[in-house]
């Protein structure tokens, strides 16, 4: 196999399966060795279809001649593949969490959910403040800046000013 085989990638669609010693690729996923450039050794990276950067680069392991990269094979390849999809899956959660608060608040009239949805606009950054009843029932919805901080106080304070905008 030339290197230039290797540095190759499966682009002719997700249906696509190319099973080589440097280069698998099935169900969306490709898995690529290259040259390790922090030391003498190697490297495998996961890039899922139509991403452009990899879900996940990490260390391979060396030939039996000490000089060349193991080959990939179905099992390394299926361990890759639930290995990347964790880190995406992870990565998701972290990004949801990071953009979408909830806490509840009680009052004399029921538990209210109070939400805050920031919307990252590169033009036009804000957030969504949300209240929902017991049942899910929407009360209010507020459009405040994406730097607004929703905590215990700011909720219980816009459920009292009767879902006024905040100052």
């Amino acid at each position: 196999m030339t290197s230039n085989t290797s540095n190759e990638s499966c682009e002719s669609g997700p249906s696509t399966t190319v099973n080589e010693p440097r280069l698998w690729c099935h169900k969306g996923w490709s898995a690529r060795i290259i040259k390790n450039e922090d030391d003498d050794g190697w490297a495998v990276e996961m890039r899922k279809d139509g991403e452009p950067e990899p879900a996940l680069v990490g260390p391979w392991t060396m030939g039996r001649d000490k000089r060349n990269p193991k080959p990939l094979d179905a099992a390394a390849f299926n361990t890759l593949v639930k290995t990347a999809s964790e880190v995406l899956r992870r990565h998701e959660q972290q990004r949801h969490a990071l953009y979408h608060k909830q806490l509840a608040v009680d009052t004399p009239s029921g538990r209210i959910s109070v939400t805050l949805d920031i919307i990252a606009d590169e033009d036009d950054p804000h957030a969504l403040l949300r209240a929902c009843d017991a049942y899910g029932e929407p009360l209010a919805e507020l459009r405040v800046t994406a730097g607004f901080r929703l905590s215990m106080a700011s909720a219980s304070a816009w459920i009292d000013d009767d879902f006024r905008k905040p100052r």
